[in-house]
């Protein structure tokens, strides 16, 4: 039981090397964009998109200034 956790794991572990791969293959040279989306998208682990950090998504906020009450 031990040794199918192991295999299991070390497959999942190539898996995901393989998937980084052939992601950074298909980005790095000139494919068509259908074909490219289709190879990345049926990648079993494929990279999730890119969110930008929260300080570039949101508008910097200002401090309450109050308003000559």
């Amino acid at each position: 039981m031990i040794l199918v956790a192991v295999v299991a794991e070390f497959l999942e572990e190539y898996t995901e090397v393989v998937s980084r791969v052939v992601e950074h293959m298909v980005n790095q040279h000139r494919f068509p964009r259908r074909l490219r989306l289709l190879i990345l998208s049926n990648l079993p682990f494929a990279a999730p998109s890119r969110i930008p950090p929260p300080h570039l998504v949101l508008p910097p906020t200002t401090p309450f200034v109050g308003v000559g009450l």
